[in-house]
């Protein structure tokens, strides 16, 4: 239905006929501009995209058919292609689809993805511009789709698998990034390190398959305690969990684990006959950034670890709280 694509200066008999053919056989769009910008050839492959046809927009000027494409990046590229004799190329991601042009048949909705590159040259003493229009609609797409995938990748990589909470990878991360928040500010850190107590009983009485839906449930009481968007809770491995608290001294510190603490205790989760408590109770040692003492991931990931071993050996369903001038200071 379209008609054939304009040429300028094409050889004549049959050497013009196949110049014709192979301009509508092209699978990219072919532009050609005189020195005033008018069209002289607009190939098939243009026609079946834009719906216009060759004999339509010959001798058009490019800028007053898309009145869109004045004063943007392909204005400018075919005038500085003019002028220096150079070759441009658009980039894709700056000018993602800069002609109104669609998938074939449609010419309406979402355009396809361009690549677009103006080469200038001459004809005796004509000055033309060539501009080439590739559809990487398909390439693009991938892109994203792969980029998606390497981004669902990367999120799984930082989430527990069993109880949906973020893992001990991505606690570390969020203990190295906000720990050298805290001393580029001068601010507040505390983490907590938490155990189920006597949670190896739990699993020699129930099941392993039990023991995961405890861990489960645990997980997102713990988690749901959490109020602030920068607070992070984390399985820090089997039975145990850990929480980094940005902006957080020692003294709130203590209310957000005693209120974890009371949580799970208040579950009532039926524990097995060996366990100390009838309940499943949880133990929690918190660590509070020192610039001069806990200054590093190292040294407070110990101090809270100190801290959860001592509430093991104070009877376990407690949290102490590291004290810097003494050993431990329990609080609950």
């Amino acid at each position: 239905m379209q008609e054939n694509a304009v040429a300028p200066h094409l050889p004549a008999g049959s050497h013009a006929h196949l110049s014709g053919r192979v301009l509508g056989l092209a699978k990219l769009g072919l532009i050609v501009l005189d020195a005033n910008q008018r069209i002289v050839m607009w190939n098939q492959w243009m026609a079946s995209h834009s719906g216009l046809s060759a004999h339509r927009v010959q001798t058009s000027e490019l800028f007053d058919l898309f009145t869109e494409l004045r004063g943007q990046r392909l204005e400018q590229a075919v005038q500085s292609a003019m002028q220096s004799n150079l070759p441009q190329q658009l980039s894709p991601s700056l000018n993602r689809s800069p002609f109104p042009l669609y998938p074939t048949g449609t010419w309406g909705g979402e355009r396809i993805e361009q690549s677009v590159s103006v080469t200038p040259f001459s004809e005796g003493k004509e000055r033309y511009c060539l501009i080439e229009i590739s559809d990487i609609s398909t390439t693009v797409g991938r892109e994203r789709q792969l980029r998606g995938q390497a981004e669902a990748l990367r999120a799984q990589s930082y989430v527990d698998g069993l109880t949906g909470i973020a893992n001990r990878r991505h606690f570390d991360v969020a203990l190295d990034r906000e720990l050298r928040r805290a001393i580029r500010n001068d601010g507040q850190l505390s983490l907590l390190l938490m155990d189920i107590d006597s949670f190896k009983a739990y699993n020699d009485h129930f099941g392993h398959q039990q023991g995961d839906a405890c861990l489960i449930h645990v997980a997102e009481t713990f988690a749901a305690t959490l109020q602030r968007p920068a607070d992070l809770a984390a399985r820090y491995g089997g039975e145990e969990f850990g929480a980094v608290l940005p902006d957080t001294g020692a003294e709130q510190a203590a209310l957000v684990a005693e209120s974890i603490r009371a949580r799970i205790a208040a579950l009532a989760i039926t524990h097995s006959p060996a366990a100390a408590r009838p309940h499943v109770t949880m133990s929690i040692g918190v660590a509070t950034f020192d610039k001069d003492k806990l200054c590093d991931a190292a040294a407070m990931l110990a101090a809270a670890d100190g801290c959860l071993y001592a509430a093991k050996h104070a009877g376990r369903d407690c949290v102490i709280v590291h004290n810097p001038t003494e050993s431990v200071n329990e609080t609950a």
